[in-house]
């Protein structure tokens, strides 16, 4: 009997517990009241965004291309001689002035050949100082019907026979002077010296297609690079007014500004494969920032549009009616305002047509507005934070095992 009484008891007890677990969990919690938002930015509120005014001002008007360095002058510096190459007088690498002393060749057959020319001279001298005594004697004696004329007249030829063997010895003096002095190779130009092509020792010839050594202009440097043609008249414009169209250029990353210089002069002809047309810019590369063959992106400033209505770049929307930007009107409502886009200058967005100076465009928030949306302005860019891990949905707290 009182094992029964003890297992109706269990019985109970487990009844109980099973009624509370399912009162805890399985009852409904109780609706919460909707959170009233701050500032009304709750479901229905108005959209939170970022708004810029419309300023009036001066852009520049700048076209952008891809250029490539190119040095006025490149020289490949030749022996003009035949010879062993006995000293080198550069480093490669080095800058060099025009007419600095580069190189040696053997000197020595060019000072026989020299001596030999000047020898033949002295000789060719002697017998033309003697031929012109013989000839004021055979004339003194032709005048006392001495001699007969045409002894006189065959001295007279040869005094002029020597006097052209003279002038050729002259000839062969300075040609052996000027072999001379081609065996000491100058630089042609100032600029900087490549890597050195043949080592002293050497012989080397005028025929030689290597030479000794490349040097490249680099101050000043020119830069080439393409532009399209519909900006050719313009170009052309400028330059025959005699206008100095300044020209940038900056590096791959367009982040540092590598030098400043003046557009010289344009090509002759289009290219018709690509549409374009070369432009040659000048910079005097005083701190060797531009390199042959360095490729950098050219910022040319080909005018400058006065008083042009600009906004923040980001402002600007694309869409199948075109380009639009999205105005705040007074009662905090946004429209969309179709507009046609002028130059772009840096991170301002010149406005040709559709906007005001003073007017409040959205550069922030614009995928989530629609024409006539209320706005919520404000000066930093909204975030949008998800609710916390584990937070109910409904907002309300479970319910106490006391209800409370």
């Amino acid at each position: 009997m009182r094992k029964t009484k003890m297992l109706i008891a269990v019985l109970l007890i487990v009844g109980v517990a099973a009624a509370g677990y399912y009162y805890w969990h399985a009852a409904p919690a109780a609706p919460a009241p909707a959170a009233a938002t701050k500032g009304g930015r709750g479901p229905g509120g108005p959209t939170p965004v970022v708004a810029s005014p419309a300023t009036q001002s001066d852009v520049d008007i700048i076209v952008n291309g891809l250029g490539t360095v190119t040095p006025l002058r490149t020289v490949t510096v030749r022996s003009r001689v035949d010879g062993e190459l006995v000293r080198v007088l550069f480093n490669e690498g080095q800058l060099v002035k025009e007419g600095e002393l580069l190189a040696e060749i053997d000197p020595r057959a060019f000072q026989v050949q020299l001596a030999q020319a000047q020898g033949q001279l002295a000789r060719d001298r002697a017998l033309l100082e003697n031929a012109r005594l013989d000839l004021e004697r055979y004339r003194t004696l032709f005048k006392q019907d001495s001699i007969a004329k045409q002894q006189v007249d065959t001295q007279a030829s040869l005094v002029r026979q020597y006097e052209g063997a003279v002038a050729v010895d002259r000839s062969q003096i300075d040609n052996a002077k000027l072999q001379l002095a081609y065996s000491r190779i100058s630089a042609p130009l100032g600029g900087r010296i490549g890597l050195r092509l043949v080592d002293p020792g050497n012989i080397v010839r005028s025929g030689d297609a290597n030479g000794l050594v490349v040097i490249t202009q680099l101050q000043p440097v020119a830069v080439l690079f393409t532009v399209p043609q519909d900006l050719l008249p313009s170009v052309l414009k400028r330059i025959q007014s005699g206008d100095q169209i300044a020209v940038e250029a900056w590096d791959r990353e367009q982040k540092a500004r590598l030098a400043e210089g003046m557009l010289a002069s344009a090509d002759n002809q289009v290219d018709p494969q690509t549409g374009t047309v070369k432009l040659k810019a000048q910079f005097a590369n005083d701190d060797g920032g531009l390199f042959p063959n360095q490729f950098v992106n050219v910022r040319m400033k080909l005018d400058t549009l006065k008083n042009a209505i600009v906004v923040p770049p980001a402002a600007v929307q694309r869409g199948a009616q075109g380009m639009f930007v999205y105005v705040v009107q007074a009662d905090r409502t946004v429209a969309l305002r179709n507009v046609k886009l002028g130059p772009l200058d840096a991170q301002r967005q010149a406005i040709a047509e559709g906007l005001a100076a003073g007017e409040l465009v959205v550069t922030d928030g614009t995928d989530r507005l629609r024409p006539g949306a209320q706005v919520d302005v404000g000066s930093a860019r909204p975030e949008f934070k998800p609710p916390a891990a584990g937070a109910p949905k409904g907002g309300g707290k479970r319910r106490s095992k006391d209800g409370g």
